[in-house]
């Protein structure tokens, strides 16, 4: 366990909590209002998703890979009423059987995965045909002169930000794993510093094997 792990763990929610209020928290409401079945979430955190998900919901998985994360997930976990678990796992090596969840959540993870389409590739595979991806995450601009600042300091936001990628072309990816993008749309983080505003917001399905 890192002390860099511990301090990040610890501060998230706070340096958080201005984007939070500032429309983060309406983004997860309205993105999970529809989970359904039983769902898993990637990189679970400090359970930020935790209050949006609904009596749609059957089961949920919450993997996290971070141990002072999973601690505090776990934490919340016990304190909610959800039908839920925390499994350390990361995304790009899921411990579930193929075609298990009716829905995965993904919400501000996948900058910070160590290999994005193994990542994909793992979702798609532990979703039913009918499954879904839930995804909310910070991307490339489509600006190139905020895309050339992003990739300027990528590497410097992956040291303070604990892994962040703030240039990452996460869509096409989704895309390229073999999802269909069924609802898409592009936003801003509000209260956040410019290098990680551009956001998308939507709901892939599965698509045929």
């Amino acid at each position: 366990m890192s002390l860099s792990g511990r301090v990040f763990a610890a501060l998230y929610d706070p340096l958080m909590a201005g984007t939070e209020k500032a429309g983060l928290a309406d983004r997860r409401r309205r993105l999970l209002e529809n989970a359904r079945g039983r769902v898993l979430e990637i990189g679970g955190g400090t359970g930020a998703n935790l209050p949006y998900y609904g009596e749609a919901v059957d089961e949920l998985v919450l993997v996290e890979p971070e141990e002072p994360m999973a601690r505090r997930l776990e934490r919340k976990v016990a304190a909610s009423n959800l039908r839920a678990r925390v499994v350390r796992a990361p995304a790009e090596t899921l411990p579930f059987e193929d075609a298990s969840f009716d829905d995965v959540v993904s919400t501000l993870v996948l900058c910070t995965v160590s290999d994005q389409a193994r990542a994909l590739a793992e979702i798609r595979r532990v979703l039913k045909p009918s499954g879904r991806l839930l995804f909310l995450e910070h991307v490339r601009s489509d600006d190139p002169k905020l895309a050339r600042w992003q990739d300027r300091l990528s590497g410097f936001n992956r040291r303070i930000a604990h892994g962040c990628n703030c240039n990452r072309d996460t869509l096409a990816v989704i895309t390229g794993a073999g999802f269909e993008v069924a609802d898409v749309e592009r936003d801003r983080l509000k209260k956040a510093p410019p290098i990680v505003t551009p956001l998308i917001v939507g709901v892939a399905e599965r698509g045929a094997a």
